[in-house]
């Protein structure tokens, strides 16, 4: 199944840095740093200073970092992507499955 998404809150954040489609992004405009805070998933990529639309509430795609089971609590990996929850800050739940870094899912945008 394709990863897809309802978008209910759409947010314009500048980014502070380049930023790439489907990364976990911070309010600042950052990509979120691993076990860390992600206000959501940017829908396309933006060059620093560009405003960037990001999915903050409803479902979002998002990139995986290592494979995902469907209903895993995931939390920011490296370079804006997800992996299951461990220790860091859970900033979605994912909905579709993983089965290697670099797969596209849909996750439900856990606000925190």
């Amino acid at each position: 199944m394709a990863a897809s998404n309802i978008a209910i809150l759409t947010a314009g954040i500048t980014a502070g840095a380049t930023i790439n489609q489907f990364q976990a992004v911070t309010a600042a405009g950052a990509v979120a740093t691993a076990a860390g805070n992600a206000v959501g998933f940017a829908n396309t990529g933006a060059a620093s200073g560009e405003r960037v639309p990001v999915t903050v509430v409803g479902t979002a795609i998002a990139t995986a970092g290592a494979a995902i089971v469907v209903g895993a609590a995931v939390e920011v990996g490296t370079a804006g992507k997800v992996v299951t929850r461990s220790a860091g800050v859970t900033v979605g739940r994912a909905l579709t499955a993983a089965g290697a870094d670099g797969d596209q899912i849909e996750v439900l945008v856990i606000g925190n």
